[in-house]
Order: C-alpha cells, then structure tokens, then sequence
C-alpha cells in the first residue's frame, strides 16, 4: 500500500530530491530494487527501512567508541572454562566440535568483532581468536559450506535477507578492515554456500557522478 505524502515547503522552497548513490545500490544487495524514498510517494516499508537505518547507526557510533572490547582479554591457551566465562562473562553461543566446545562471543549485529574460544573436552582453552578478519573470510569454500558452517565459524549474522536478484537468503556480517565494511554470503535455497564477498558498508561507499 502506498501514500501519497506532500512535498513539503518552507519559505517557498521544497527540499531536493535525492541523488542517487549508485555506489551504495551496487555494494549493499539489501538496497537493490525500486525504492524511491526522495520523492513525494514514500512507502510504509521504505519508512521502516529508514527508522532501522537510523538505528543502525547510533548503536555503530556507540560500539565504535568502544572498539574491541575483548583486545584487553586475551585467554591463554590452559585456562579454565569458568575462568574464561568469568572474564568475559556468558558466551552468546555455545557450539559443539569434535574435539570439545566452542564458546563465541559475537558484538553482531551492531559491532563488528566475534571472539571464537575454543575448549577441549576437558573445559580447557585450545585457542581463542576473532574472527571478522579477510583472512578468515577467505576460508569460506563455496560449494561446501553450509550455513550451519558459517554460523559454526563466525557466529550469527547481522542479518539475513533477500533481493528480487537472488534465489536464497543472504547473510550479512558487519566487520573492520580499516574502515566499515560488510560481508556478504549467498546461500541456495539448501542453505549452501555459492559466493561470498565483501563490500563497504553504504554510509561510507563514495558518491560517483
């Protein structure tokens, strides 16, 4: 359902109509389609979009003050489960492995950090790492992996959608390498994974004429 909004005027003048970014259509998938929020017909989605992105921003700003907040924490390889919990408090997930356990600790969907602890089967760190790195996005092997893999590997998503363009859900991992980025893994309808790439998150793509 559409409604019809007027343009609204100050002064005898009408604020501009948005210029197109076609920098930030082509890197975000989740910005693909019709939209058309610069005009005088706005759509009840397009508003929703809007009130998220707004949102999406003021928690980015707060957890980008804040960095990464486990650089600090760094666990040794011996310690103990409940040490590990009581330093860095209760994991978001807790995923099973063949050799033990692993515990993620993800800032998704806002930061742009996941810290994987893993433990052997006596409760003990093996290793501890983040994991929102190009080297450990390289790993990703289409074809292969499924999304319980990605999940496995990097945590949950910040979030999973879908364009007209594709046929599957795509999950977006929010992440730094030096500036604000986004990854992107394209899933078949059986969850597989058949590309992954990264891309600048829109609010920094730069504006091409």
């Amino acid at each position: 359902m559409l409604i019809e909004l007027p343009i609204i005027q100050d002064m005898g003048t009408s604020f501009p109509r948005r210029r197109e970014s076609r920098a930030s259509s082509r890197l975000d998938p989740r910005l693909r389609g019709d939209d058309d929020v610069g005009g005088s017909v706005v759509s009840y989605e397009n508003i929703n979009n809007l009130l998220k992105f707004l949102l999406c921003c003021t928690a980015a700003l707060l957890f980008g003050c804040a960095g990464n907040p486990f650089r600090a924490h760094h666990v040794e390889p011996g310690t103990p489960r409940a040490a590990v919990i009581a330093r860095l408090g209760q994991p978001s997930q807790v995923v099973p492995l063949a050799t033990g356990e692993r515990l993620q600790y993800s800032l998704q969907p806002f930061g742009q950090y996941a810290w994987m602890v893993d433990l052997d089967a006596t409760g003990k760190v093996l290793r501890s790492r983040q994991v929102l790195t190009a080297a450990e996005f390289h790993r990703i092997e289409a074809g292969k992996w499924t999304r319980g893999d990605v999940e496995r590997e990097f945590g949950r998503p910040a979030g999973i959608d879908r364009v007209a363009s594709w046929n599957g859900p795509i999950m977006t991992y929010r992440w730094n390498d030096g500036s604000d980025m986004f990854y992107w893994v394209y899933l078949d309808e059986r969850n597989i994974v058949q590309r992954a790439h990264p891309g600048m998150e829109f609010v920094n793509a730069p504006e091409r004429d």
